[in-house]
């Protein structure tokens, strides 16, 4: 199944301009920044996370920090990479903590464990599906499930490397795992993904996960609010 996806490549001078801007106060560089970014951002977060309003979170978050450490940024990675790499820090971080409030549930409850939570959420959203629903809309829907049930150590290399077209060499930066293994998490991922839909998906891979402009406009705004409020002076210790 055809996987591509077409990306723009932003020049490292690029990058280095507009790093120079932020970091000098420009605000209207950074959300230009947030707006080019905030797709890639979020889908690499939902694919950790699971989650919609934990991911957009962690991308705020991530956000935020990238704009307080600007100054810290040297170039030796492109600037997407390093965005990335800040947000799949924050959204792992935010991911211990979601698993040990999900371990100290455990003994105060008798909920059901997630894997059943997840099967049986799957179930209930394609059987709510409205008749009158476009068939490429049901498609994308149903790849966002088999997605969000990969096992985790594939689903981050799958969205990186399938959905934002990372290289091998960035996915491994981004995830801190070899390129050796990005290679193998990527093609057991897809074989597990062919294996679960059983059809080819064509271009619906683009839309997955999809990044309605609502949810750019209410991250950019929460971002540019934080730091009006809490100011966004540079950190002294790295972020990553």
């Amino acid at each position: 199944m055809s996987l591509a996806l077409v990306q723009t490549v932003i020049p490292r001078d690029a990058d280095a301009d507009v790093v120079k801007r932020i970091a000098a106060g420009d605000q209207d560089a950074f959300v230009k920044l947030m707006r080019r970014y905030n797709q890639r951002m979020y889908r690499v977060a939902r694919s950790i996370l699971r989650n919609d309003a934990d991911a957009e979170e962690a991308v705020q978050e991530a956000f935020y920090c990238a704009y307080r450490a600007m100054a810290q940024f040297r170039g030796e990675a492109a600037l997407s990479t390093w965005l990335v790499q800040i947000v799949v820090n924050e959204s792992k971080k935010r991911l211990r903590k979601i698993n040990r409030l999900s371990t100290w549930l455990e003994f105060s409850s008798d909920a059901p464990k997630d894997e059943i939570t997840a099967d049986t959420t799957m179930n209930e959203n394609t059987g709510n599906q409205p008749e009158i629903s476009l068939w490429r809309t049901q498609t994308r829907h149903t790849l966002e499930h088999h997605i969000d049930r990969l096992p985790d150590v594939f689903r981050a290399v799958f969205v990186l490397r399938a959905v934002e077209e990372f290289s091998v060499e960035e996915t491994a930066d981004c995830l801190g795992i070899p390129p050796a293994t990005v290679r193998t998490r990527y093609f057991r991922s897809r074989a597990l993904l062919r294996k679960s839909l059983r059809h080819e998906m064509g271009d619906e891979i683009n839309s997955v996960f999809s990044f309605a402009g609502h949810r750019c406009d209410r991250i950019v705004a929460t971002v540019l609010t934080r730091i009006q409020t809490h100011g966004g002076n540079a950190e002294h210790t790295p972020i990553l």
